[in-house]
């Protein structure tokens, strides 16, 4: 019996390793990556990316911070599923910030004000938004389906706007 267990272990072992080496390469990283908000990156000619524009922002107090994620079910907000991230201090009304993507596809972009920079969501106090500015009530929590958020980013650099919400 063990040793039919441990060839099971490595055949999934053995799985696990080819399905890495199936995706493109450098998709095994491409997950949570910190990044500044360099506008050169949204430049004529620059691209895949997105230039980020966020309206109704609450105050200049904490951070805004911005994660683009793969627009499917699998990575859509999903803990550690995003892409790049970029958090910068808040300024009042409307900010502007350039996401880069890894490759052309469909992408989602959530955007979250943390009013007090404590790193938490407190839900009398921070803002969000997300790409296609879906409904957000307390019956879906904040997370509308992959499917009302998800847009298509070429080669090039698409341009989208955000409309902040807060409770």
């Amino acid at each position: 019996m063990k040793a039919i267990a441990t060839v099971g272990w490595i055949s999934a072992a053995i799985g696990l390793g080819a399905l890495a080496l199936a995706l493109p390469a450098g998709a095994q990283d491409i997950y949570r990556q910190k990044i500044s908000n360099d506008m050169s990156r949204c430049a004529p000619g620059a691209g895949p990316a997105v230039r980020v524009t966020v309206r109704g922002v609450d105050g200049s107090s904490g951070l805004v911070r911005v994660q683009s994620y793969r627009g499917t079910k699998q990575d859509w907000l999903e803990k550690g599923r995003w892409i790049y991230r970029i958090e910068t201090p808040a300024r009042a009304g409307t900010m502007v910030m350039c996401m880069p993507l890894p490759e052309s596809g469909t992408y989602g972009i959530a955007v979250r004000h943390d009013k007090n920079g404590n790193g938490k969501t407190d839900l009398r106090e921070d803002g969000g938004g997300m790409s296609n500015n879906p409904s957000i009530n307390l019956f879906n929590l904040g997370k509308p389906s992959y499917t009302k958020t998800a847009f298509s980013v070429g080669n090039g650099v698409e341009s989208i706007a955000i409309e902040m919400k807060y409770f």
